[in-house]
């Protein structure tokens, strides 16, 4: 049979993923957020707090299937809530308050459970409080300002931009693994093209966008290169740590939406601080 055959199965890329899918997922949701954007900056929120909820409910139960670990869901689900809508129209304090609540919400919550592992689950759900709704409120508080559309895009195109030319060059020329006992397909060449291609997107993004500067623009994109990488670093640890390959399996080619968001959550704790910092209101 021919490799062309239409009853082949289709086989996974080298990163091995089903590349079309993969690609077919990413496309409608970067369709969705940039059209959330662009229509109402409020969706973008809806699809911020939807994506952290979803995000939060796969990381506990791979918390849950690879350690035994119980993650107080429904206090950290209601918290996390809380944390994205407050950080719309109060910023930082109203994160600050919201995360506090949910942190008192799963000391209490564990209570019932008894004393057996009581530190443990506690200490793994404010974990999951701060590493995915806490993370993804910096995403909502970008959109805030009068140019918070764009800001966000720069955000997105940045982050997408990194993780493109990281896949392409590493597939291409990586030989020098960044770290093989956590990540062994990630490598310098890898890292390399993030840069190249980050740091272009974010000189293109900040300067037609937002009005910045050159410099403001490849600084920008740099950092973002940085923090997508190890937002990727960080997953990998956790999913070798458990001893699981995905976060779960809802996006074909993909595998779960946190295995998505690693690099979108630190990176938009360091877009908003950057942008903060480079481009004030």
């Amino acid at each position: 049979m021919s490799a062309s055959a239409p009853d082949e199965p289709s086989r996974p890329s080298r990163a091995g993923r089903d590349l079309r899918a993969a690609i077919a997922v990413g496309v409608v949701l970067g369709a969705a957020v940039i059209l959330s954007l662009l229509m109402l900056r409020h969706l973008f929120i809806g699809i911020v707090a939807v994506a952290a909820a979803v995000s939060t409910v796969e990381l506990a139960g791979a918390l849950r299937r690879g350690a035994d670990i119980r993650v107080s869901l429904l206090p950290v689900l209601v918290g996390g809530q809380l944390m994205i809508w407050l950080s719309w129209p109060f910023g930082l304090r109203g994160l600050l308050v919201a995360f506090t609540i949910t942190t008192l919400g799963c000391l209490a919550w564990r209570f019932r459970l008894g004393v057996d592992g009581y530190l443990r689950d506690v200490t793994a759900s404010v974990f999951t409080a701060a590493y995915v709704p806490m993370f993804a409120s910096f995403a909502a508080m970008l959109a805030v300002p009068s140019d918070g559309a764009f800001r966000a895009l720069c955000f997105m195109i940045g982050v997408v931009a990194s993780d493109t030319g990281g896949y392409a060059f590493g597939v291409l020329l990586g030989k020098h693994p960044m770290a093989p006992s956590i990540s062994p397909k990630k490598s310098w060449e890898g890292f390399a093209g993030s840069m190249l291609t980050g740091a272009v997107a974010g000189v293109l993004s900040v300067v037609l966008l937002l009005g910045g500067e050159w410099w403001q623009g490849a600084l920008f994109g740099a950092a973002l290169v940085c923090s997508a990488t190890l937002g990727d670093l960080m997953e990998s640890v956790i999913k070798r740590d458990l001893g699981i390959k995905d976060m779960g399996n809802m996006l074909p080619g993909h595998g779960g939406l946190m295995d998505r968001m690693d690099s979108l959550l630190p990176s938009a704790v360091v877009a908003w601080m950057m942008l903060f910092w480079l481009l004030p209101q």
